[in-house]
């Protein structure tokens, strides 16, 4: 490419550079937090676009750097309008812009949706791997039947190969339905029943999964779930203040996940410190902090940082230009001002 041009790659094109790349994708994942861990990253707080009498829509940008072996800056711009999915569109949408370090110029333009869900299963299935500590996950339980938890199957499936039966429970029974079938399209001989409450998910399942749309706290408290169990608390609004207190709360990074209301946020609140979150999970990736306490449910709770997107936006734009995937847009930026007539 030249000087002021930039590619962009559309969501067929990053769709197929990550296909079934998931053990690739967790070790650049790994990679991202690890240099977060060390402070070789530069991560402002999101920044949230709300609607006056909207409560459930917002657009987020996400500005990074990561540095180490990507030494790479841009931005997520992802929205989420729950209500997309009655329109017959996905929930999100997004668009990251990679920028040069050096010069700060705009390389590529990438289509983001595709790379925010498969970065936030990855997350999601490292988080599984290291906190099951090396024990079978005999049942595996899903709260919301759509994207994210299809792509947290789908890097669970990879992660945790000898994973067992799967529970799944959607508010929306043809979703859960719809689920279950495109499960037995995807995976060979996988066991998928759909639940009847909350409760019967919790109880039976050793590893959950929560990617639901939920604005608000609506599990009460973690009695229910089976002893020494996981919680992957993705959608960060399910869990009462109750429930994190009582479990051992891991998280992405202490600052991030204590904003915008998540269950961890309105606990801190209540209690008026952070102590009852036990580490990060950079920490346990680095060894710094154990795989679990003694005794409890684990939480895992991650806000989702953008150092994740800018690690795998910059795989799939190495993948890109090593194949000639893409379009390029040439003189996409101007001549500098001195040479311009």
């Amino acid at each position: 490419m030249g000087d002021g041009d930039i590619l962009i790659l559309n969501a067929g094109e990053v769709g197929a550079l990550l296909s079934s790349r998931e053990e690739a994708l967790m070790q650049t994942v790994a990679m991202a937090y690890r240099a977060h861990g060390r402070g070789d990253s530069s991560l402002p707080h999101s920044t949230f676009l709300r609607f006056p009498g909207s409560e459930e829509n917002r657009i987020i940008g996400l500005p990074a750097y990561l540095g180490g072996d990507s030494n790479i800056a841009g931005m997520k711009w992802v929205s989420s309008f729950p209500a997309n999915t009655l329109k017959g569109m996905d929930r999100a949408s997004a668009a990251i812009i990679l920028n040069s370090p050096e010069t700060g110029r705009p390389e590529a333009i990438l289509e983001g949706s595709i790379i925010s869900a498969k970065r936030t299963a990855a997350s999601a299935a490292l988080a599984a791997q290291a906190l099951i500590d090396g024990r079978k996950a005999e049942v595996v339980g899903l709260f919301g039947c759509g994207l994210i938890n299809f792509e947290i199957l789908r890097f669970l499936h990879a992660a945790l190969p000898e994973m067992g039966p799967l529970v799944i429970y959607d508010v929306d029974e043809a979703r859960a339905h719809h689920f279950k079938a495109r499960c037995g399209e995807t995976f060979d001989s996988l066991e998928v029943r759909i639940a009847g409450g909350r409760d019967e998910v919790l109880r039976n399942c050793s590893l959950v999964s929560f990617a639901t749309t939920a604005v608000k706290p609506h599990v009460p408290d973690l009695s229910a779930c089976a002893p020494g169990g996981t919680i992957l608390h993705i959608s960060l609004r399910d869990l009462s203040t109750q429930a994190i207190l009582s479990a051992d709360n891991i998280v992405d990074d202490i600052d991030h996940i204590c904003r915008e209301q998540t269950s961890v946020h309105l606990t801190e609140q209540l209690v008026d410190n952070r102590d009852f979150i036990r580490c990060t999970l950079a920490e346990i990736l680095s060894g710094a902090a154990p795989r679990r306490a003694e005794n409890g449910i684990a939480v895992f709770s991650p806000f989702g940082l953008g150092i994740l997107d800018l690690a795998v936006s910059k795989l799939v734009y190495e993948l890109a230009m090593t194949g000639g995937i893409g379009t390029t847009i040439s003189s996409f930026l101007p001549a500098s001002w001195e040479a311009r007539k």
